[in-house]
Parts: C-alpha cells; sequence; structure tokens
C-alpha cells in the first residue's frame, strides 16, 4: 500500500470516528464531545498537511504510531496498544510446555527487565533476580527491542544453552550467565510442609485455575498432621486469576462475604465479589507473609484476610497493583489492553499504588539516572500519603489504603553479601553438586556438610575465580553450608527437600515463624503487632 493510500486509509477510520461523534453528539450535546470532535478535525487538517507539503517524505506510519504512542503516555503504563500479530501473541494460550529459562519480564525503559524469576527453573536455580536488566541474548544487543522479540531469542529446544547478558543495579559491570534451557511448568503451590515447630506452611507462587484445589489438598493434609498455626508465604506472588484469590479467602471466612469489588467510570466496569462456599477453617492462627513482589491478587488475598481479621499480614509493603485491564478487539486485528477500573477490598481501600505508575513512565528511572535516594524519598513520600488514607477492618483494627497492603508487622529480608551473589551468580553450589553427586551417588537423606567437605569447596571455588577474604567466610559459613546441602539434598531427594532446608536460613521466614512462638492466638498476635508499632 502507497503512503497516499495509507493516509486515506487513516483518515478514513477518523472520519469513520468523527461521523459517530456527531451521531453521539445529535443524541447527547455536550461542550466535551464537540471539543473531541473539532480535535480529530485538527489531527485530519494536520496529518494531510505534513503528507502535503513537509520538506522530506514522511513515514505514515511512524507518523501514525508516534500519534497513537502520545496519546497512550496520557494513560498509565498498563494501557497498551498492539498491533495485529501482538495482540494474536498477548491474547493466545501461553500455558503449554516450552523450552526456557523461567523468568517474568517487562519491559522498562530501553531494558527487558525481571519482573521475578520462576521458583524452580534454571533462571531461578541460577540466582536472576527481580531488577536485573537483560542487555545481551547470546551476544545480541536486546536494548530497546519489544519483549516479544527478547521472548523469542531466550525460548528454545529443551536441553540448548543460551548466554544472558545482565546489568544488576549496585553492580558496577556486567554479568553473564549460561542457562539451560528447560520445559517451563509453573506449580501455583511448589511446597507445603509442617515446620519443626508445629506450623504449617504453605508456599503460593500464583494464582492459576487451579490454585484454590491445589490449596485445599494442601491445608488438608497438613491439618489431618495436626497443626498449631498456618503461615501462608505470597512473596514475589505476581498475583493471578482474581476468582482463586477470592476462593482462597472463602476458605477462612464463610460464605456470602463481600471480598472485592471494581469501581470504574461506567457500571459495566463496576463488580462485586463475593464467597459462595459453606466452607470457613477455623482453630488456629494464620500469618501472611508479603514482600514488594507481592501484587494484584496475591494483595486482595492478604488484604481480605486483614480486613475480615482471619490473620496476622508480615513482610514488607506489597508492590501496590490494584487497576483492572480489559482486552479491546480493533479493526482489522489490532487490539488494546486498557485499565477501567481499580480494585477495592472489604473496608473500602483501594490497594493500587499511583507512584508505581509514574515510576514505570519515569524516563530517568528507566533510563537508570534516578538516585537511589531520589527513589526511596518517593517510596517514603508515597508510604507516609497512604498512612492517610486510614480505613478499619471488621474488627476495628486500622489499615491503610493507596499503597498496597501495608503488613501489621514489618519484617525486612537480609540481603546477600557480594561474595554470597558472586558464588549463585556462576551456579557454583549447583555445579559442585553435581560433581559431588557423580562421585557419591549413594548419600542418605540425613546427609550433613562436614568440614573436610566445605574446605573442599572453598578450594573449588577459589579454582573458578572467586576471590575472597577470611572475614567474608566467617560471614558466610553457615549460608554457604546451608546452600550446598539444600543443592546436594534437592538433586538427590528433590526440590520440595531442598527448599525445606533453604527455608532455614530464610529470616524473613524464620521471623515471621517466631510469631507462633510469641503468640498462641490471632488476638494475642493483633495485640503483638500493635506493641510492635509503638516500639518502631
Amino acid at each position: 500500500m502507497d503512503k497516499i493510500s495509507k493516509v486515506i486509509l487513516s483518515v478514513s477510520i477518523i472520519g469513520w470516528i468523527i461521523i459517530s461523534i456527531v451521531f453521539f453528539n445529535a443524541v447527547n450535546a455536550n461542550a466535551s464531545n464537540t471539543n473531541i470532535y473539532k480535535k480529530i478535525k485538527l489531527f485530519n487538517d494536520i496529518l494531510f498537511k505534513i503528507n502535503d507539503h513537509y520538506v522530506e517524505e514522511i513515514d505514515i506510519d511512524q507518523l501514525l504510531d508516534s500519534a497513537i504512542d502520545g496519546m497512550l503516555d496520557e494513560t498509565d503504563p498498563h494501557t497498551v496498544y498492539f498491533t495485529r500479530d501482538e495482540f494474536e501473541k498477548f491474547t493466545s494460550d501461553t500455558k503449554g510446555e516450552f523450552g526456557g529459562l523461567g523468568i517474568s519480564i517487562d519491559k522498562r525503559g530501553d531494558y527487558i527487565t525481571v519482573v521475578s524469576p520462576i521458583e524452580g527453573t534454571p533462571a531461578f536455580r541460577m540466582g536472576i533476580i527481580a531488577g536485573d536488566k537483560i542487555v545481551k541474548v547470546d551476544g545480541e544487543s536486546v536494548v530497546g527491542i519489544d519483549t516479544s522479540e527478547s521472548i523469542k531469542l531466550m525460548r528454545g529446544q529443551p536441553g540448548t544453552r543460551v548466554v544472558i547478558t545482565i546489568l544488576r543495579p549496585g553492580v558496577e559491570n556486567e554479568l553473564e550467565f549460561e542457562i539451560v534451557r528447560d520445559i517451563i511448568k509453573i506449580d501455583s503451590i511448589p511446597y507445603a510442609f509442617k515446620t519443626e515447630n508445629g506450623v504449617g506452611y504453605i508456599r503460593v507462587s500464583q494464582f492459576n485455575a487451579n490454585t484454590t484445589m491445589e490449596f485445599r489438598e494442601n491445608l488438608d493434609k497438613l491439618e489431618g498432621e495436626g497443626i498449631r498455626g498456618l503461615l501462608i508465604d505470597l512473596r514475589s506472588n505476581p498475583g493471578g486469576l482474581l476468582g482463586e484469590a477470592v476462593d482462597m479467602v472463602n476458605e477462612f471466612i464463610g460464605k456470602d462475604k463481600l471480598v472485592v469489588f471494581t469501581k470504574g467510570r461506567d457500571e459495566t466496569s463496576s463488580d462485586e465479589y463475593y464467597t459462595r462456599f459453606n466452607r470457613e477453617r477455623a482453630g488456629y492462627p494464620v500469618v501472611i507473609l508479603v514482600n514488594s513482589g507481592s501484587a494484584s491478587a496475591s494483595e486482595i488475598f492478604a488484604g481480605s484476610i486483614q480486613d475480615w481479621d482471619r490473620g496476622l499480614v508480615v513482610g514488607d509493603n506489597s508492590f501496590g497493583k490494584g487497576s483492572v485491564q480489559r482486552l479491546f478487539q480493533l479493526p482489522n486485528g489490532n487490539g488494546m489492553k486498557m485499565t477501567i477500573a481499580k480494585y477495592y477490598i472489604k473496608s473500602g481501600r483501594c490497594i493500587h499504588k499511583d507512584l508505581n505508575d509514574k515510576l514505570l513512565k519515569d524516563k530517568r528511572l528507566l533510563n537508570g539516572e534516578m538516585t537511589m535516594e531520589e527513589l526511596e524519598k518517593l517510596e517514603d513520600e508515597s508510604l507516609e500519603e497512604s498512612k492517610q488514607n486510614i480505613f478499619q477492618t471488621i474488627g476495628g483494627r486500622t489499615v491503610y489504603g493507596g499503597g498496597g497492603i501495608t503488613p501489621d508487622v514489618k519484617i525486612e529480608q537480609s540481603r546477600l553479601s557480594d561474595f554470597e551473589v558472586e558464588m549463585a551468580r556462576k551456579n557454583l553450589f549447583f555445579n559442585y553438586s553435581v560433581d559431588y553427586l557423580l562421585e557419591n551417588p549413594d548419600i542418605t537423606s540425613d546427609f550433613k556438610i562436614s568440614e573436610k567437605m566445605f574446605a573442599n569447596y572453598l578450594t573449588y571455588i577459589s579454582a573458578h575465580e572467586i576471590e575472597y577474604e577470611q572475614s567474608d567466610v566467617d560471614a558466610s559459613e553457615k549460608w554457604m553450608k546451608n546452600r550446598l546441602l539444600a543443592n546436594i539434598i534437592g538433586r538427590k531427594f528433590g526440590s520440595k527437600k531442598s527448599y525445606e532446608i533453604t527455608a532455614e536460613e530464610d529470616t524473613q521466614l524464620q521471623e515471621a515463624l517466631q510469631i507462633f512462638e510469641k503468640c498462641e492466638t490471632l488476638k494475642e498476635m493483633f495485640d503483638y503487632a500493635v506493641e510492635e508499632t509503638i516500639t518502631d
């Protein structure tokens, strides 16, 4: 199609919009719609003038795409226009098996950025973390390319290798990871077990079509074993299906209870979601663990349990993704994903954090020009603002809106040292465990790391160009032995056993479990939360 034809096609579409608006004005005459008509006519005039008279020939496709981009820049970052190919890919079923790395990614500015690694996948084992910016795939730059194009480069046949190069915040040099692609299967509940202190632990990594069913099965089993409390771990859970989150809340509050509602500008965007089953677990206190990676449906679950006073929420402030998107089919197979409403939970608070939308479009942040001090200041201001939005739980406890879910008890996660990050980045624990099991295939489940073996591991990492001081080893010895043991046991007896071992060195989780030692009932936990708040 020549450029004039494209202009005519574009203008015909604009003309159709104008006719529609004129008709709408005839029925609902008002100044606002009249102004829209005038603006579209102005756009039409400018388009033709540029096409006819600009000094150089203009790519009309690019010009119109830029106009669309400019229009969408005035909306939130979740409102997106798709070409036909992009829309087909977005709406196609992506739940099947494929050879991949196991990372959730998004384009942030010019960079393909890791949103979260998926537990149990090659990327997770290699130590890829949220916030890593992927700059190369097999030596080819992916800076500035679309997410879909980068996915094509990273996916491939299971068993094949791919090298990704990343920029990590706080690390000066680029990091290279050679990863073996694998079949990616996402379990919503990868781990559930009874801890040594008698507390049931359930890790919910996302809300998919089977989450509630899996949750019930695992909780039934734990209750059968006898538990004195339940800890539900929603850290880095990006969300998923709203209905599954509502059904999981149902397990603790019973039937016909309001969990969440949506509000938009039109009636079709507003809805209410109630529990629907005559089910209600009782007899033990519940603790929900969240962090800054807990988003959307996981926030609705945690906030609803909080609003109904059925559990204590602990950890870090959640992400604050409380907006609702809908897909719209456009002419010629194109499409849009548009924000149409926001989520509100029982207390009436909105969980959406407006700062996130601003940051996702902040060019200084996306290009790495914003300092950590500036970012922390914005986060602090957002937190203080959310504290002005005060709401009450069903029992009269104070909760806050507009900034994600604020935990009842703040528990921070300890961070890995540079020495520990380097070992994880080079996948040395995994590689050492492979070599060790080749020579020692008959280990038993009560296997322990001996001092001789630990000394051998230190020799191993030195041979792989890890530089360290004795003080590094002294500070990290317990953690290193834990990771070594987890990798060896995991390869021999499965990922669940490995996870139970690493949980012992998960400082945030261990501090959350300590609450069950301090408090026997949920009321005592609520009182403890008040005391902690006063102390802080």
